[in-house]
């Protein structure tokens, strides 16, 4: 009769803790998987259907018929060129704006509990009331805020949505978006080594090039973090579009034509079929735009 070793002891106690984690993680997995894939297969199924609300009898199997429409009809490139074009200048701005409020943040001052808390305010702002409030408050021709400055500065009012709804957009989106790069940039400035810091203060290396070659390297995860998720938030931006510019001026993007099939267009196969069409593309979009920020950051930081 063969007894246990201390070694088979433990690896039997080491299988006892990844069995008990992996039953402790299950309940979360399946509803996650359930959350999202079920719904997504559900898309699928619609897009090989041919189903029309306005003519609910001829519903029906399609096959591939939907998504021949989605490539032939021209109107998904645009869509995706304005969708790659607002979420990467927009990233790009956040962060940069982000940047800057959490430098000014990173120090103590009398107010700055208040400071921080006024700063994330449009970001916890829900999005259709955010582009209510720059449509109609900020925006407007006649009652905006922009426009009463700008006449009083001597200039002719602008209209912001209708003559530059572009950068109205990308506006609104850095406004909003500012403060949650703002979140993730200061909590790395913070963890900054205060010692690493002051040394570099004692031999004078002047507070921009401590920036560059001290903070700015230990701020690189932190700003593909950033990056990252805004990103992923800023692909599927919606409300500023439907609110304020209504896809025009070149910002018709992928989710505004999706809702335009589904609910003007009543046709939910189509829509489906651009729903599924823009999941893939967003996934290669975002790898390819992500790599490519990174790279182009790492060799700034390097130089």
């Amino acid at each position: 009769m063969t007894t246990a070793t201390p070694t088979m002891t433990k690896a039997a106690s080491g299988l006892r803790n990844i069995a008990l984690s992996r039953a402790l993680v299950a309940p979360a997995l399946i509803f996650s998987i359930a959350l999202t894939q079920i719904p997504f297969l559900v898309t699928i199924y619609f897009s090989l259907m041919r189903w029309n609300l306005l003519q609910p009898k001829e519903r029906g199997f399609a096959g591939f018929e939907n998504y021949i429409y989605v490539f032939k009809t021209g109107d998904l490139f645009p869509a995706i060129k304005a969708t790659v074009g607002l979420t990467a200048i927009s990233v790009v701005t956040s962060l940069l704006v982000g940047l800057l409020f959490a430098i000014l943040l990173d120090r103590t001052f009398r107010g700055q509990s208040i400071a921080r808390t006024l700063i994330i305010t449009p970001f916890l702002i829900m999005p259709a009331a955010s582009a209510l409030i720059w449509k109609f408050s900020m925006f407007d021709t006649n009652i905006g805020v922009i426009n009463y400055i700008v006449q009083k500065l001597g200039f002719s009012a602008i209209g912001w949505s209708t003559e530059y709804p572009y950068i109205s957009v990308i506006i609104l989106l850095t406004w909003q978006y500012a403060p949650f790069m703002m979140l993730i940039l200061l909590s790395g400035l913070q963890s900054q080594s205060r010692e690493v810091l002051e040394a570099a203060a004692v031999d004078r290396a002047g507070a921009w090039r401590t920036f560059l070659l001290i903070t700015l390297p230990h701020l690189r995860q932190y700003i593909e973090i950033s990056i990252l998720l805004g990103t992923i938030m800023l692909l599927q931006a919606f409300d500023p579009v439907a609110i304020m510019t209504k896809g025009t001026g070149g910002t018709k993007t992928l989710a505004y034509l999706l809702y335009e099939r589904a609910f003007v267009g009543m046709n939910v196969g189509q829509a489906a079929a651009y729903g599924v069409v823009t999941v893939v593309l967003t996934i290669i979009v975002a790898t390819i735009a992500l790599r490519t920020l990174f790279k182009v950051f790492m060799t700034g930081v390097n130089k």
